[in-house]
Formats: C-alpha cells, sequence, structure tokens
C-alpha cells in the first residue's frame, strides 16, 4: 500500500509502522519512575549507537523538538565570543533574529537566497558559529564538513533536525548539534536531542549568561553541566508515548544502519533528479548539485507562464495541485514553505519508500500540466 505523507514534520512513519508498536509504552508512569528512566536512557543509548557519537560527547531529551532545544543551546552557551550566522532559509533566519534581537549580540549574518548557501569561506573562526546543515525550507545544505577547522576557537553551533540519519555528521566539526525526532526518523514531535562537544561542556561550565534563563533553558545544576539530563532525567515531563515510538523508530534504524538510511534517502533523491533531469518546466531551487538536499527536496517551476504570475497567482496555482495531490491520496503536504518561493516540497527522508517518491512526481507531472493547460 502507498504511503502518500509527503510532509517536512511531523514526516512519514517507517514503513511497517502500526499503532500497536506502541503497546508497551509507560502509559500513566511517571518519567522518573524506573520503567520511566529506562526508557528514556534506553532512547539516548540507542540514538548515540545509531549516530554513532564519540564516547565524551553529551547526548540528552530537551522539550520543544528541535526548536526549543537549539533556542535552549544558544541562550546557555553564546555571548563570551563575537557570533557569526549562516542564513539561508526560514529557520536560520530565525536563529538570526534571536541572537540580534533577543540576545542582542550584534551578530554576523551571512545570508544567502533560497536555494543558495553562504560562503562558506569567508567565516571568521575567532567566533561562534550558528548554522542549519540542511535548510529544511530551502532545499539546499552545506556540502560537506571541510569548510570547518579543526582549529577553530569559537565554538559550531548546528541545528541538523533535517540532516541527522540522512547525512553524514563528522563529529569532530561540531561542538553542537540539535535534532528533533520527528523529522528523518518520522517519530512524533514535542521533543529535542541535544548533543553536546567537551568544548561545549567546557564553555558551558565556565560561562554564566548575563540574561535571565528559563528552567527549561538551565543546562548547568551548581555551576557544572547537569549530568543528570543527559542520562535521561529530562527538564521537564516527556510524553512516553512518544519516546514509545522514538524507540521504535530508532530500533528500526539499527537494522538498516546509518550507512543505509543515508543510502535510502539519496535513492529517493535520485528519482526526483532522474524526472527533474527530463522534464523541461521544473528544476531544483538548489541548482548546485553540491548543496541539494536529499531529504527536503525543493521544486521551482520554470514554465515561462507559471513566471509571468504574480507571486499571489503562483501561490495559488500550487495550492491548486498540492490540494489535488492530496484530495486523490497521492501526496500530502507537497507546497512549499509558506515564507520560501512558491513551488514544490517533497520529502525524501529515508523513512519514505522510492516506489512512493516515484507515485508522487507521476502525479506533479499529471497535475501540473492540467492546471497548466488551463
Amino acid at each position: 500500500m502507498n504511503n502518500p505523507n509527503f510532509s517536512s514534520g511531523p514526516c512519514a512513519k517507517r514503513p511497517g509502522w502500526n499503532v500497536n508498536v506502541l503497546k508497551d509504552a509507560a502509559l500513566g508512569r511517571s518519567h522518573r519512575s524506573p520503567i520511566g528512566r529506562e526508557k528514556l536512557a534506553k532512547a539516548i543509548l540507542d540514538s548515540r549507537k545509531v549516530l554513532d557519537i564519540p564516547e565524551d560527547y553529551l547526548l540528552g531529551i530537551l522539550p520543544g523538538s528541535d526548536t526549543g532545544t537549539f533556542e535552549g543551546a544558544m541562550w546557555a552557551l553564546l555571548g563570551p565570543k563575537p557570533v557569526t550566522v549562516l542564513v539561508w532559509g526560514s529557520f536560520s533566519k530565525e536563529w538570526a533574529t534571536d541572537v540580534e534581537k533577543q540576545l542582542k549580540l550584534n551578530p554576523s549574518i551571512l545570508e544567502a537566497d533560497y536555494g543558495k548557501i553562504p560562503d562558506l569561506n569567508s567565516i571568521d573562526w575567532s567566533n561562534d558559529v550558528v548554522f542549519v546543515a540542511n535548510g529544511t525550507t530551502s532545499g539546499a545544505r552545506i556540502p560537506d564538513w571541510k569548510w570547518i577547522p579543526d582549529d577553530r576557537e569559537g565554538l559550531t553551533l548546528c541545528d541538523a533536525t533535517s540532516a541527522v540519519f540522512a547525512m553524514d555528521i563528522e563529529w569532530p566539526k561540531v561542538d553542537v548539534l540539535t535534532y528533533s525526532w520527528q523529522k528523518c526518523l518520522g517519530g512524533e514531535a514535542a521533543h529535542g536531542i541535544l548533543v553536546l562537544s567537551p568544548r561545549a561542556v567546557e564553555r558551558l561550565e565556565s560561562y554564566d549568561p548575563p540574561w535571565p534563563m528559563p528552567k527549561i533553558f538551565r543546562l548547568k545544576k551548581g555551576g557544572k553541566v547537569n549530568s543528570s539530563i543527559f542520562k535521561g532525567d529530562t527538564i521537564n515531563t516527556p510524553s512516553m508515548l512518544c519516546v514509545e515510538d522514538y524507540l521504535d523508530a530508532l530500533a528500526w534504524a539499527g537494522t538498516i544502519g546509518l550507512p543505509g538510511l543515508i543510502k535510502r534517502s539519496r535513492a529517493n533523491l535520485k528519482v526526483v533528479e532522474e524526472w527533474v533531469a527530463g522534464t523541461d518546466w521544473v528544476d531544483f531551487l538548489a541548482e548546485s548539485e553540491d548543496i541539494r538536499s536529499s531529504t527536503s527536496v525543493c521544486l521551482k517551476i520554470t514554465d515561462r507562464r507559471f513566471q509571468a504570475l504574480s507571486r499571489e497567482d503562483q501561490s495559488g496555482f500550487i495550492g491548486d495541485v498540492a490540494g489535488n495531490l492530496s484530495r486523490e491520496g497521492i501526496a500530502h503536504d507537497t507546497g512549499s514553505y509558506k515564507d520560501a518561493p512558491p513551488g514544490f516540497r517533497i520529502w525524501c527522508g529515508p523513512t519514505v519508500e522510492t516506489s512512493d517518491v516515484k507515485a508522487v512526481v507521476e502525479g506533479l507531472e499529471a497535475a501540473c500540466l492540467n492546471r497548466m493547460a488551463t
């Protein structure tokens, strides 16, 4: 049976998922009970294992999905050094706004249009650097990790929510990394994962921010990193139903392995690439292949008739086509992000089957051509 779910978050459940996988959830039990602590600790241990995270890095579960987790990292760690924020797409722009308007740190902001990324060779590495590994709303990713020097002075803070489990992560290049399990593993939302390098822990323990720190952002206790957070003792009450779902997703991921997960996502992208190569009215928003996302695949219509429309009419065209695909059960949630250029976004993460991607591009072609004819 085809899966028509192509939302970029929450994303498609793993192949074969059904509600029975949640039957052992610790419902009605405290997350601080023995069974609650055991399941949270297992989620941490299994995440570390699948992602091959170094033993001296910490990994913990925080509230607020990836957004809350990345916010917490910025509020707890930024301030001692100048900050550079790399902006492409909506969420990296939000991080720049937080650093500039909320934390008032007067950052250097290197910005690129949708489908492009800033010049990675122009970064001052005496600064802390805030960036996304993959622009979920723009379909553009970092090409590799070589641009980050090993002898950097500042910390790297990476929002990797639509990259981790689907793209390579070079851990020595990362000091702070966050993600939500609602993305590449298709888990239920509301929880985030925070990964800290030894350099980040050192910063955390040696620095006290000048601004008030909300409880859900407090990563220290008694001047030291609160190690209990990284053993499953969460700051607030997590959903044990969501934790159970994440454990199931991790078990599935473990059977494939990280290379297998990456391979699945790239195979999905290849389906779209082959279709675009043979279609003269559509192209990737990220035209450069080396920065093209394999998860949040963003497309633009290049037909001159579409390009001649106002942005409002372009958005209406996209809404009509995406709505038809959804009503016909071919694909749900395929319109571009509201702030992005009007176009289509097809989630191609590792939980998606290649056969379903083929069905989407076939349906998308038929729907677009029909709409253009009218």
